[in-house]
This record gives structure tokens, sequence and C-alpha cells, in this order.
């Protein structure tokens, strides 16, 4: 099997958002969270035997047919539960010529720590441009920020922050 040829259990596609990161992307919001944050507006991705069943190569063949797409922005769910394959994803909308947000209930921190244990942290992170980290704390929401959902999450320039070994905020905050 090809590595597009890879399944992703999701929970939904946006085939062209403008407030999922900059630009216009197709959103792609993977089944199954951990995290079950209070006030989280994609209750329904939080089972991890939801959705439905689709492949890398379905998702690349969708984007390739938008050329006003940007990017591509990973959401969910927790995209982390799916690192492998959406890797492969993430790999594929860059040789596109399309930059990669991804967002995740993780601390950068926390990916950071567990590097050892999963390797495919590290490589879906290496394919990210921007990173949203943190739990959504549904006393910390606002509605005047950009790109996130509470106060606490913040934007991360990953390139920057895997260089640094540390959380580097990107310049979109």
């Amino acid at each position: 099997m090809s590595d597009k040829k890879t399944p992703l259990r999701l929970a939904g596609v946006i085939r062209e958002s403008i407030v999922d990161g900059p630009g216009i992307r197709m959103t792609v919001f993977v089944q199954g969270c951990p995290h079950h944050c209070k006030g989280c507006h994609n209750q329904h991705t939080w089972d991890f035997e939801g959705g439905y069943m689709s492949s890398v190569e379905r998702v690349l063949e969708e984007a390739a047919k938008d050329k006003l797409l940007r990017g591509v922005t990973l959401s969910g769910g927790e995209p982390f539960t799916q690192a492998k394959a959406l890797t492969v994803l993430a790999k594929g909308a860059r040789a596109m010529g399309l930059n990669v947000f991804c967002y995740t209930g993780y601390t950068f921190e926390q990916l950071y720590e567990q590097f050892d244990k999963h390797p495919e942290f590290r490589e879906l992170l290496e394919q990210c441009d921007w990173l949203v980290d943190g739990r959504f704390i549904e006393e910390e929401m606002s509605l005047m920020l950009h790109f996130r959902g509470s106060r606490n999450q913040r934007i991360l320039d990953v390139p920057k922050s895997l260089e640094q070994g540390r959380a580097v905020l990107s310049d979109i905050n």
C-alpha cells in the first residue's frame, strides 16, 4: 500500500475556510479526542469510533482541485492521535506548495517531551508551519482572538520552535 492510501478517520472536511489559519485553506477535522474540553464546539469529534473512514489520497485529491487554497489545516478531534497518517497528508500538501496549520490540545512542551516515546509527533510537527497549542479553556474564551478560541492557547512558529527546542510565538498572533 502506498503512503497516500493511508487510512484516516475523519469527522469532516471543510473545502474552503478563512477562519482556520491564514488565507483560504482546506480544514481536515480528524475523529477522536482524549481531551474533552468543557465548552468544546467540536464535541461530535470526541468518539474514536465515530466519523467515517477516508484516505490521505482522497483528501489530497480534493485539495489539488482547488487552485485558491493556500494551505491545509489539521483540526479535530486531536490530530496527534493520527500523527502518522497526518504526516503523510502534510507532506503531500507541502509537495503541492501548501502550508500546514495544526491545532492540538497538547502544549508544544508536552509533545516535545514525548518525542522519544512517540517519534511520529516530531515527524508531524516537522511538516507544520504553525501550531495552535493547548486545551480550549471555556473561562479563557474570547471571540477577539485570531485563529484560536481561548487566551491560554498560543500560535507557534513550528520550525523555529523545533530549532530552538522551546515554544516560539508566531508573528501571526
